[in-house]
């Protein structure tokens, strides 16, 4: 049975460089364009995350340590 994961952003500390949307394998990550973080980014957010399969290739990726991923059952 394929793995399933919950990602979590800090979204005040994304600084929308789209590393994470680039590396996602089921690119389910993208910018969210309606909304802006304290900073005045863009931050990524999770399009379906039901698709998500915890390979945490985006929170090892990110520069700043505001991705983590959860596996879940």
């Amino acid at each position: 049975m394929p793995k399933k994961g919950k990602v979590t952003f800090d979204i005040d500390l994304c600084k929308g460089c789209e590393l994470c949307v680039a590396v996602c394998p089921v690119k389910i990550i993208a910018l969210d364009k309606n909304k802006l973080n304290r900073a005045g980014y863009h931050p990524a957010t999770i399009l379906q995350m039901e698709k998500c399969i915890a390979c945490s290739s985006c929170a090892i990726m990110c520069p700043d340590s505001v991705i983590t991923v959860e596996e879940i059952e």
